[in-house]
């Protein structure tokens, strides 16, 4: 059985930063890519940053330059680390696990960016 599970939402101010992770479990972690969604009411799901097996990195333009994902094999576990948040990054963030065809999906943790 695949988990993922997400933790490291809340609150916060414009300005200030957050830290998500997420654990998984049921699955060969280190040969999975790794990636972080987001979705905000009324709007599409959409994909924030992710990490290959391998280590390469890809992030929404959005993103770049303030949020960064990382995530340590040993541990079963991919991290966003969100820094100079901003009212447009709030959302519910997902985490993704992808090998080949098969997609898995955490419940998700709101971020919400308010002052």
């Amino acid at each position: 059985q695949v988990q993922l599970v997400e933790s490291g939402g809340g609150l916060v101010q414009p300005g200030g930063s957050l830290r998500l992770s997420c654990v998984a479990s049921g699955i060969i972690f280190s040969i999975n890519t790794m990636g972080w969604y987001r979705q905000a009411p009324g709007k599409q799901r959409e994909l924030v940053a992710r990490i290959s097996s391998g280590g390469t990195t890809n992030y929404a333009e959005s993103v770049k330059g303030r949020f960064t994902i990382s995530r340590d094999n040993a541990k079963n576990t991919v991290a966003l680390q969100m820094n100079s948040l901003k009212p447009e990054d709030t959302a519910v963030y997902y985490c993704n696990s992808h090998r080949l065809n098969r997609d898995y999906w955490g419940q998700g943790t709101q971020v919400t960016v308010s002052s």
